[in-house]
């Protein structure tokens, strides 16, 4: 998470103890979770999580509280970007930034695709093999339907 403003500074420091909740107690699949501190101006915090395979990363992702999560940061982000990236150990990657105003990490060399139609889904701009567990935290249609 990158503050972007001085609006994202509490929005940023409250985040905190629920990254902390997970972490020390961690759902099913969730090996290793590491804090990074990218830079302090911006302010630009972040973690390196390792899961047992990507069903459990994604269970996770679409369930609460992550689900409630992310809805709430996709309708506002409260001054704050947010920027991911996953590395698979069969082969290939992915990335994904909500409200970055520069490039970071991937996104600097890497061919930009906007997670829409079949790009919207994980398992789909990964690769992945098999059917989604759960549904997308938010439909595309919702996500559209509020954007501005």
């Amino acid at each position: 998470m990158r503050v972007n403003s001085l609006r994202g500074l509490p929005t940023l420091l409250q985040f905190g103890p629920k990254i902390r909740a997970v972490a020390n107690n961690p759902p099913k699949g969730l090996l290793a979770h590491d804090n990074i501190i990218y830079s302090l101006f911006p302010l630009h915090i972040g973690m390196r999580q390792y899961w047992q395979d990507f069903d459990s990363l994604e269970a996770w992702s679409r369930s609460d509280p992550h689900r409630e999560w992310w809805k709430e940061f996709l309708r506002d982000p409260k001054g704050t970007g947010f920027w991911h990236e996953a590395y698979f150990m069969s082969g290939g990657m992915e990335t994904v930034s909500v409200n970055v105003p520069e490039k970071l990490g991937l996104c600097k060399f890497a061919p930009n695709v906007p997670a829409k139609g079949s790009m919207f889904s994980a398992r789909s701009r990964a690769m992945r093999q098999g059917q989604e567990i759960t549904p997308a935290p938010v439909s595309e249609t919702e996500l559209y339907r509020n954007d501005n």
